[in-house]
């Protein structure tokens, strides 16, 4: 807005799009400008300069995580994942207080809690659950108006467009397919980072029980070491997605690394981009649609309850076993909501008390 590159109407469309669509909103926003400022290479450079950052730093915390051993070590991993359990309980709340008091959007995310914790979090429910506050916001949640109708002039051709949405289709089904024929590791992990890019709803934390689910569940990444990394990457400025490099990276067996996180950043922003490309020539007729806004007011209630639930499980359950395990992670808590403390000085906090407890 600084550079005057677009103006307030324009800046606000884009944002409103990238909450609309799966995938991580801020990424595709920075990504979107980039675009409208100087084509595909500007978008690309932008979506660069905003992720790589924090990617590098995250890929360097996998490989320097080996060396957190001992009770020290151990107690410093396991204070990063009490940061988690700060953090994603902020975050909960911060989310619950922007739907209250409507009690209609507050009910879509109870119900959506309740179902996600009775059925557990595998992908097929997670997708089931936003399809039903989708329904249920056209239900419940009549938009009467579109909240701009500001047109957006848009760089790409509506056969781009097209193209755009059918490679995201196509990747999506096919690529279970694919590693199912070839029994390909690295094709696998691709794919388990893809889906998790292509499913998620709200960015940010919300993509932590597709992560899990991607990486825990099959055993490539242990459970302390995913919620450990989690805790760190709230220190690291940037889009929260880049949590995937530090997962590539992690993952095992072998051969990943570099590999790992290279197929884990690519895989979980390219449906991002790629649905962003193919919604942007369609967005201005689309965000005229009441329906279309209803739609999106209970799929964002419904978030709200998908995070609440992995709140519980996994960062809760796999976190607090003592009363001092509470204690550090409420102190996170406060420290967040109450004093307003940055991410980065919790992240110290929390580590440092995990230490302590390791220790005694």
């Amino acid at each position: 807005m600084r550079r005057r590159w677009l103006d307030d109407e324009t800046y606000m469309a884009l944002v409103a799009l990238c909450q609309f669509l799966p995938g991580p909103a801020s990424s595709q926003t920075g990504f979107s400008i980039g675009l409208m400022r100087a084509g595909y290479l500007g978008g690309l450079a932008a979506w660069t300069g905003f992720t790589l950052p924090s990617a590098i730093a995250l890929v360097c915390l996998a490989y320097g995580a080996s060396a957190l051993t001992g009770s020290i070590g151990r107690g410093l991993s396991h204070g990063l994942t009490l940061v988690a359990v700060a953090i994603v309980a902020q975050a909960v709340l911060g989310m619950v207080r922007a739907l209250y008091p409507d009690w209609r959007r507050v009910s879509i995310a109870i119900v959506t809690a309740l179902l996600m914790l009775l059925l557990g979090a595998s992908p097929v429910f997670q997708v089931g659950v936003i399809l039903f506050g989708a329904l249920a916001g056209l239900w419940l949640c009549g938009a009467s108006k579109p909240s701009s109708t500001a047109p957006l002039s848009v760089p790409i051709a509506h056969n781009i467009g097209i193209a755009s949405l059918i490679a995201f289709a196509l990747l999506l089904i096919g690529l279970p397919l694919l590693q199912r024929l070839t029994a390909s590791s690295a094709l696998a992990l691709f794919d388990a980072f893809y889906r998790s890019g292509a499913l998620v709803f709200g960015g940010g934390h919300v993509v932590l029980p597709l992560l899990r689910e991607a990486v825990v569940v099959p055993g490539w990444v242990s459970e302390d070491s995913f919620l450990a990394g989690y805790g760190a990457a709230q220190a690291v400025p940037g889009p929260l997605f880049t949590f995937a490099g530090y997962l590539g990276a992690a993952a095992v067996p072998q051969p990943y690394r570099l590999l790992g996180a290279m197929l884990g950043l690519l895989g979980i922003f390219l449906p991002g981009l790629l649905i962003l490309l193919g919604t942007l020539p369609f967005w201005n007729a689309l965000r005229t649609r009441a329906s279309a806004q209803s739609a999106m007011l209970g799929i964002n209630a419904a978030v709200v309850g998908l995070l609440g639930s992995a709140l519980y499980n996994p960062v809760w359950t796999g976190s607090v076993k003592t009363p001092r395990d509470f204690g550090v992670a409420l102190l996170g808590f406060m420290l967040l909501t109450v004093w307003h403390a940055p991410p980065w000085v919790v992240v110290v906090i929390g580590a440092a008390g995990g230490a302590l407890i390791g220790a005694f």
